[in-house]
């Protein structure tokens, strides 16, 4: 049950600078949460995760069209302020910052962010436009709110380190912290597009968590990576997912493609699937041998 607590919205560039930096003047440190609303326990770990590293902690509710293709699902995404902001109330979130899309992109914009770093493998390959859209509201948002931590999910890994790379080159005093993945109890991976999955459908999505899990097992038996991704690609296709996006292991610190076999690197196992017009994502560790 949710509390009655009241939440301070702010939803003027200007007055969450002026919020933030009254903190700041009074010792206080900072931690921004960006999100695109329709929050589940997966954000809500995320504003916990803030109040652990931070004295102050904001999540953003925007739901960014940037990082939207034409045809995608931006006029659909779920929506509902009042349900976010009774949720940032009920874990004790300090200030929800709810900008409208002029604040965010007024008339004339003109500036685009891009980080050229992983630009052309996993969710960029089939999304070219959505990293672009996700650089530009972050560096955004960063620089509106000034904070000394900004928490992103592990959930989307490959933006987390996009990310990561977005606030080291840009020289941006932030320090990115990622968080854990957070799952329903069949091991599905929490999104808000889960909303979209239909009944039978939802009870597919829930195979996606173990078909991995059991790829990175026979990886890290020492099977060549290559053969238990086919298995894997075999057993989704199985499982009844009607498109794979990819399914790839990568290196959890560049996403450099590895060897054949593990060896003394940790890797990431990362997946993309379809079922229907939902598209799923999900990544897990492959531990280095002797770790």
């Amino acid at each position: 049950m949710m509390t009655e607590t009241k939440l301070d919205v702010v939803r003027d560039p200007k007055r969450v600078r002026e919020r933030i930096a009254d903190w700041r003047a009074r010792g206080m440190t900072v931690a921004v949460v960006p999100t695109m609303g329709a929050l589940h326990e997966g954000h809500l770990s995320l504003v916990r995760r803030g109040q652990e590293v931070a004295d102050r902690t904001v999540a953003s509710v925007f739901v960014n069209p940037a990082q939207f293709a034409p045809g995608e699902d931006f006029d659909a995404y779920p929506r509902g302020e009042a349900q976010d902001f009774a949720r940032l109330a009920d874990v004790g979130c300090d200030l929800a910052y709810a900008p409208p899309r002029s604040a965010m992109y007024p008339d004339g914009f003109a500036t685009s962010v891009r980080v050229d770093a992983y630009a052309d493998i996993l969710c960029a390959a089939s999304r070219p436009h959505f990293f672009g859209g996700v650089a530009t509201v972050v560096t955004k948002l960063l620089n509106q709110c000034r904070p000394d931590v900004a928490v992103f999910g592990e959930k989307d890994y490959q933006q987390l380190l996009i990310v990561r790379r977005l606030a080291r080159d840009l020289d941006l005093d932030v320090e990115i912290v990622g968080a854990p993945i957070v799952r329903e109890p069949d091991g599905l991976a929490m999104s808000s597009r889960n909303a979209y999955l239909t009944t039978a459908q939802r009870a597919v999505a829930g195979r996606l968590n173990a078909i991995m899990a059991a790829v990175v097992r026979a990886i890290e038996a020492g099977e060549p990576i290559a053969a238990a991704i086919a298995a894997g690609r075999a057993d989704l296709n199985a499982a009844g997912f009607d498109r794979i996006d990819y399914l790839e292991a990568r290196d959890a610190a560049d996403l450099s493609a590895p060897g054949d076999r593990l060896a003394e690197r940790h890797l990431r196992l990362f997946a993309a699937v379809y079922l229907g017009e939902t598209r799923l994502i999900d990544n897990r560790a492959i531990n280095a041998r002797g770790n």
